[in-house]
């Protein structure tokens, strides 16, 4: 992966501008307002300094830290009389959409939509918090058509969506390969097939793709029918590490309810502590969330695999977002966009500062 670099301004490529796509997070299940039991508040509870708070997710395994949160009660704990209400989505534009009209206050989110969501409105709609969820990205393919990564060439390969976070990141892989693809039709010396999340299996099981660069848990579920894992993006970024899961709020929300937002943060930074102490429990809990709120859990051969594959961090990993956003740039999809002030992780700080732990980075695109 090359350096990260200064970002300067972002205008998505003329062809596509009207699309939706380049702000597409990758989820599962419907958007709807999450109208299932809450956690009780107490009351005698102190109240913070509003009555609610709007946290908005999706259900899948890369906000685990959300999903863990609500189904432990971490953040009702911490907000005490404040009540925590939440909405799930299923892809980045309508969380955004969300944030933007005031429906949510805080929400988690991927690294393309905050981009986009935060250069579309000039730098003021948002601003990422903290962090959530590194990892969690494979390439998986058939293994009677691939064997190694150079029988890529001349494959059909799906990503979720064009100028999604696994597209760039698998346009980008391409191109250091040497091989030559038109971002926009995805035609080239490899063919990238957008294929949404939900159908990528089938369209395996067809044979209309031959592998695919997909979050989880669609690697698992494709290997579960029989694919294989040729490459894990982790293993291409420094340290194995980088930003699948952003929180982010709005910027207004954060003006005028700053204890609110510390109190999210507290129950965050709580949530991935369990998560990490408790690793088969947590599991077992984000699998019931997924239950509850898309109907289905996931088989133990496919949350299994998935579950080992993400690490859930309080750390944004600034510098990954920043080399993600450039990726984009030599991509085509984008214009250099100006990041600056796209972090405001003060109040994260005082949270991991609290409980004697070290204080995480913005990468120099933090908010004046």
């Amino acid at each position: 992966m090359s350096a990260a670099r200064p970002l300067t301004t972002l205008r998505a490529l003329a062809a596509i501008a009207a699309l939706p796509l380049l702000l597409t997070a990758c989820g599962y299940g419907s958007d709807a307002q999450d109208d299932t039991p809450r956690a009780e508040v107490a009351a005698d509870a102190e109240k913070l300094s509003t009555d609610e708070v709007r946290i908005g997710y999706f259900p899948n395994l890369t906000h685990a830290t959300a999903l863990v949160g609500r189904e432990q009660g971490f953040f009702q704990k911490e907000l005490g009389g404040t009540e925590a209400k939440y909405a799930t989505f299923n892809a980045g534009p309508s969380e955004i959409e969300a944030l933007n009209s005031g429906s949510i206050d805080i929400g988690w989110i991927g690294p393309s939509p905050a981009i986009n969501g935060f250069t579309k409105s000039g730098g003021k709609n948002l601003r990422i918090i903290g962090g959530s969820a590194s990892g969690g990205v494979k390439l998986v393919v058939n293994p009677e058509k691939i064997k190694s990564l150079k029988d890529v060439k001349g494959k059909r390969i799906a990503t979720p969506q064009l100028g999604n976070t696994q597209d760039v990141a698998f346009l980008n892989w391409i191109a250091e390969q040497g091989w030559k693809v038109d971002a926009q039709s995805g035609k080239g010396d490899v063919s990238v097939v957008r294929t949404d999340n939900k159908i990528a299996p089938d369209a395996y099981k067809s044979g209309s793709i031959d592998g695919a660069w997909v979050p989880e848990p669609t690697a698992s579920k494709l290997v579960s029918e029989g694919a294989k894992v040729l490459l894990d993006e982790s293993d291409l970024w420094p340290d194995k590490k980088f930003v699948i899961t952003n929180i982010i709020v709005s910027q207004d929300f954060l003006k005028k309810h700053p204890d609110v937002v510390e109190a999210v943060l507290r129950g965050a930074v709580k949530s991935n502590e369990w998560i990490d102490a408790h690793p088969d429990e947590a599991k077992a809990a984000a699998n019931e969330a997924l239950k509850r709120e898309s109907g289905k859990a996931l088989p133990a051969e496919v949350i299994d695999p998935a579950w080992k594959s993400i690490t859930f961090l309080d750390d944004p990993l600034a510098a990954t977002l920043d080399t993600q956003a450039e990726h984009a740039v030599k991509a085509g999809l984008l214009e250099q966009p100006e990041l600056k002030g796209i972090y405001d992780l003060t109040l994260l700080n005082k949270v991991l500062e609290a409980k004697g732990e070290a204080t995480v980075d913005d990468a120099g695109l933090g908010a004046e």
